[in-house]
């Protein structure tokens, strides 16, 4: 029989702690957060004049990212960080819920653009700290995602390809880490290419800017191909790879391959594939052909073809492997989206929600260096599980000789590289 200790019927919840902290890995991000100086920036960068909401954005903007650290999808969940002494381990003053979302509403085109700028000063100071590539390649790839919204009235919200109510940003990540590089919002009938030239313009730019100065290439699906994107690159010396639509000068190029120029490649095992070169406008289109054997060969008897352009070098099986790899950017746009602002958009002003992705994909990042500099994780680690890791943890606050103490959980799995972040990003310089 169950003891009447350990029954949950007979258990007593009462609120009533002031000590206690949500979510008490958020003062690793606040150290984050201040090392890389992005109060004292937004209050630089983002001037709203006499608009409502105008005064010290630097709070409001630390309040929305830090509340989308810790999991928060919509301005409500704002709360969570006035919760208890959780505001002790921010280092800022949190603002209240109908504060931020007026300060959102306030923000037009230009000021949407001063937060874009303030987004790439601190991707450039957390690279400068540590996170970069700095001369070693880099990897970048780009995609369109759909940002849902929930009710009619959203300014610019459409039902595109995908039949879903929403809009239609750009995005391009780092390969190797899944950081956001750079976003743009669009509203949801825009195609996949719309606006790409200049997004590439002021991605490599940035990137540029940022520290990143090793080779530089860039992967991207066939609703991105057009001869324009690829003389944009080519100005800017940036490698490509781009799947191109399969018109019918491309199957007669592919046509032209001579049986014997096809080499095998691995796949499944009820299943054959080759790749083979050719040449497409004065660029190397490389192609791989995939049919299934056996006894499901009746379903796709005849070989199904998938090509793209390049200016890279390296053997067509190398380049069709790495070009294969450009579907980690879905990866990277899922963790990005789950669990945090990415979810939706909350505003019906288009610009205010254009702010909302921008902050959300900065939110992202955050997360990710308080990894990369703190623990030192190689590779990309899923945002969920450096949240429920290091995040989202509960603590306490105590006082003790004019000192704040924060109380974790005894025997927390992942207490080790608690410290350790805490130890390193405490002992970075703070860049302005």
């Amino acid at each position: 029989m169950q003891s009447s200790l350990h029954n949950p019927a007979r258990l007593e919840v009462i609120f009533d702690d002031d000590h206690s902290v949500a979510n008490a890995g958020l003062a690793l991000v606040a150290m984050c957060s201040q090392m890389l100086g992005i109060e004292d920036a937004a209050n630089e960068f983002v001037a709203l004049g006499d608009r409502p909401g105008a005064s010290r954005p630097g709070r409001k903007i630390l309040t929305l990212l830090h509340s989308m650290v810790a999991g928060g999808d919509c301005i409500d969940d704002v709360d969570v960080l006035r919760s208890g002494s959780t505001g002790q381990v921010l280092a800022h003053r949190v603002m209240a819920p109908s504060t931020c979302g007026t300060f959102l509403r306030s923000f037009t085109f230009g000021h949407v653009r001063q937060l874009d700028r303030l987004f790439g000063t601190i991707l450039q100071r957390a690279w400068t700290a540590g996170a970069g590539p700095g001369d070693e390649p880099m990897t970048i790839d780009i995609d369109s995602t759909i940002c849902e919204v929930h009710g009619s009235d959203k300014q610019g919200a459409a039902y595109g390809y995908t039949k879903v109510l929403g809009y239609h940003p750009l995005v391009a990540t780092r390969a190797d880490t899944g950081e956001v590089l750079h976003i743009r919002q669009r509203k949801g009938s825009a195609n996949s290419g719309r606006g790409t030239k200049r997004f590439i313009e002021e991605l490599v730019a940035r990137l540029r800017r940022a520290g990143a100065s090793g080779a530089l290439t860039l992967r991207a699906d066939s609703g991105f191909f057009s001869w324009k994107t690829v003389d944009t690159l080519k100005a800017k010396n940036v490698a490509f790879s781009i799947t191109v639509p399969k018109n019918p000068a491309v199957a007669g190029a592919i046509d032209r391959i001579d049986e014997k120029d096809w080499t095998p490649i691995g796949y499944t095992e009820d299943g054959e594939a080759h790749v083979g070169e050719t040449i497409y406008k004065k660029e190397r289109l490389i192609i791989r052909r995939t049919r299934l054997t056996g006894n499901q060969a009746q379903l796709f008897a005849d070989w199904r073809y998938h090509a793209f352009i390049t200016n890279r070098q390296g053997t067509t099986v190398f380049l069709d492997a790495d070009h294969r790899r450009h579907a980690v950017v879905e990866l990277a746009i899922r963790d990005w989206k789950e669990g945090s602002g990415a979810n939706h958009c909350p505003s019906g002003v288009f610009a205010a929600n254009a702010a909302w992705l921008l902050l959300a994909a900065l939110a992202h990042n955050l997360v990710r260096w308080v990894a990369a500099l703190g623990v030192g994780t190689d590779g990309p680690v899923v945002t969920k599980t450096i949240r429920r890791r290091l995040i989202t943890l509960p603590g306490r606050i105590t006082h003790r000789s004019r000192r704040r103490i924060l109380h974790l959980p005894t025997d927390w799995p992942w207490k080790q590289d608690f410290l350790t972040a805490a130890s390193r990003l405490g002992a970075l310089p703070r860049l302005c």
